[in-house]
């Protein structure tokens, strides 16, 4: 993966290339992610006969695998620019995405081993592998869930800065369309997770709140690259009417 200095890097990104004597590209380093999560949902759909739930196990490694993909080329992206300190530095370097992917896995705990319990319904685990689920299959689906949940707070920040940078700053016509191509990856990122949707079909709590994770970062992220494309071509125009005079 290629070398960037820390403090401007996705966390995600900071741990692979922390990593003492391992310098993988990115998509090795993709590629790595999504064998070591497929093939531990496989194996323990194999050993414990779980077949029912390796396709929702698989789709969930799909997306934590396409968020990777997704938060790299958003970031080459903007690198790829001259842009504010300021921007780059609350993008990658205050490490806010990783708040909101705890929270948003907190949140998701409570709902599985609390809240649906209270309420009378199965939990999303009773649904996927049953009431009493082997240790090992529990430990593989919260951790595929944590870089889920990861992913899913990623795209919460990075469409809010980018809304922020947006309003704030106003940029050449080129380097603008290199930001709105950003914030509509931005947009893919999360839309990517409407794949989980079918197989929380027993859960409309969470339904709920992946419609609306989902719903929100296409209105932020969309209102961001409406206003750094409008706000980047008035900046055109003026140049063009200053030279004209």
């Amino acid at each position: 993966m290629a070398r960037v200095e820390f403090g401007e890097t996705w966390v995600y990104e900071s741990i692979v290339s922390a990593l003492p004597g391992i310098d993988v590209s990115r998509r090795l380093a993709i590629a790595i992610q999504l064998g070591i999560f497929e093939v531990g949902v496989l194996l323990s759909a194999w050993y414990y006969d779980l077949w029912g739930a390796a396709l929702a196990g698989t789709a969930a490694v799909f997306v934590a695998a396409l968020g990777s993909v997704e938060m790299l080329r958003i970031s080459s992206l903007v690198r790829s620019e001259s842009l504010p300190h300021t921007y780059r530095q609350l993008l990658f370097g205050s490490s806010i995405e990783v708040v909101l992917g705890v929270l948003a896995y907190v949140a998701l705990i409570t709902q599985i081993f609390v809240f649906a319990p209270q309420r009378g319904g199965d939990s999303l685990l009773d649904t996927l592998i049953g009431p009493e689920p082997p240790v090992v299959v529990v430990y593989l689906i919260l951790l595929v869930l944590w870089d889920v949940c990861y992913r899913i707070g990623t795209a919460w920040w990075a469409s809010v800065v980018a809304l922020w940078r947006s309003v704030r700053y106003r940029f050449d016509p080129r380097t603008a369309r290199a930001l709105r191509r950003s914030d509509l990856e931005i947009v893919a990122f999360a839309t990517a997770q409407l794949v989980l949707y079918p197989f929380v079909a027993d859960q409309p709590v969470i339904q709920t709140v992946i419609l609306g994770h989902v719903a929100a970062v296409w209105g932020v992220s969309g209102l961001s690259a409406v206003l750094v494309t409008v706000r980047a071509r008035d900046e055109a125009e003026n140049r063009r009417e200053s030279a004209a005079r």
